[in-house]
């Protein structure tokens, strides 16, 4: 990791006036911190993946994270490291989360490097929100931030009396980040097929995904408009040959998004709207069923305090199939028949004891549609302001093997985690 903060900042220094910034800053600004973790999580079961390496395990892991920040001027740093030893395979990986740097030039605010980006106002379910998300991650009960991914780009935030604006342009693609065959049992029809193969994205300038999102307070709503040109994060397979296939090749459509969320206090609580329109540029007539059709994707939340330290939220999410006839007809006999609509209602209770030191969760979604369900409930208590305990445990099943929560039924795993920060 010590030849990206040498390159990061190398880039701080070549800023107008960054040499000077930069030298002012490693010996006034600079601070370095961050945390070990130590994490284990157990399939509860007793079914483990064909060929898998966990046993009865899905995650056993000591991370530690680095994190450097400083500033100085209209220049800032930040970097974000980790090194974690994965007791089940034997390994130790090395992980730059985030790391850019960042200058101030009048309203417009740069940053160039890995980023992570957050946008919309659900809660885990994502419309606007089009970054690549670590989906292993969360159903192995890591901390919740190991959702989010980087992405290797630049951002560019402008305010105005107006509006604000926040612009991205990544030209290096990456997907979600799927729970792995060797750790996970999940459905894929074609896991028969001797040859895997993975197409990305080529890095090319015509390929840069590019993004943006224009924001400001608007009669007591916050309102924001987003807009996308990318590529479905979620792979698609094409078979050589649909009879005997020998080839299943993993590939990732073009996509366009645009929509808009609403979020406002109202009634003691807060309520959140979102809407988006997915754009399957590669398959605008939904003819082709290794495509997904393009698609309508809306949500509507409420979160209020009952009482003292005692949260509640509800949420329902939805999904619209477009050309869902010119869907069916292209379906091979025997495939899996999605609905046109598919709905999803969630629930989130947090409660928090003992001065905040105990936080107690529940998280329940449940599709009427699809028919499956996912429960995670957490307990966290702080010892220390330094030292944190979690334990929780992740639920999944359904009716089906192939929808998304479904498919993990044989994976419900309990899991236990140890914090300390310095």
């Amino acid at each position: 990791m010590k030849w990206q903060v040498a390159v990061l900042l190398a880039l701080a220094t070549s800023l107008p006036g960054g040499a000077a910034r930069a030298e002012e800053a490693s010996s006034t600004a600079l601070s370095l911190h961050g945390f070990l973790l130590a994490e284990t999580a157990a399939r509860t079961t007793g079914q483990r993946p064909p060929g898998g390496d966990g046993g009865d395990f899905v995650l056993a892991e000591e991370r530690l994270r680095l994190e450097l920040t400083g500033g100085a001027g209209g220049a800032q740093l930040l970097v974000k490291g980790e090194a974690a030893h994965d007791a089940i395979g034997k390994e130790v990986a090395v992980d730059l989360r985030e790391a850019y740097v960042a200058h101030a030039i009048g309203p417009a605010d740069l940053r160039l490097g890995r980023l992570i980006v957050t946008w919309g106002v659900g809660d885990l379910f994502f419309i606007n929100d089009v970054f690549p998300k670590d989906w292993e991650s969360f159903f192995s009960g890591r901390p919740l931030e190991y959702l989010k991914v980087g992405v290797d780009g630049v951002q560019v935030r402008f305010s105005t009396p107006v509006v604000d604006a926040e612009l991205l342009a990544i030209p290096f693609f990456t997907p979600d980040t799927l729970p792995s065959a060797s750790r996970f049992s999940s459905f894929f029809p074609y896991a028969g097929v001797p040859g895997q193969r993975e197409e990305l994205p080529p890095a090319r300038f015509s390929n840069t995904e590019l993004a943006a999102r224009l924001y400001r307070h608007v009669a007591g709503f916050d309102v924001s408009l987003y807009a996308s040109r990318g590529y479905w994060r979620m792979p698609s397979i094409r078979l050589d040959d649909p009879v005997a296939p020998s080839t299943a090749t993993r590939f990732y459509p073009e996509l366009s998004t645009y929509g808009a969320s609403l979020q406002r206090n109202l009634l003691a609580g807060t309520l959140s709207v979102e809407a988006g329109y997915y754009d399957s540029r590669s398959d605008r007539r939904g003819t082709d069923p290794t495509i997904p059709n393009s698609q309508w994707r809306f949500l509507a939340g409420y979160q209020r305090e009952l009482r003292p330290d005692f949260t509640a939220g509800l949420q329902v999410y939805g999904e619209l199939m477009s050309s869902y006839g010119a869907y069916r007809s292209s379906l091979p006999p025997g495939a899996p028949l999605q609905d046109e609509l598919r709905g999803v209602i969630s629930l989130r209770l947090t409660r928090l004891l003992d001065y905040q030191a105990w936080r107690l969760s529940l998280f329940v979604a449940y599709s009427p549609t699809d028919e499956d369900y996912f429960v995670q409930p957490e307990v966290a208590y702080k010892v220390t302001d330094a030292l944190s305990v979690r334990a929780g445990a992740n639920v999944l099943g359904g009716r089906h093997d192939w929808t998304f929560f479904g498919q993990f039924a044989r994976n419900d795993d309990v899991f236990l985690a140890g914090r300390l920060d310095f």
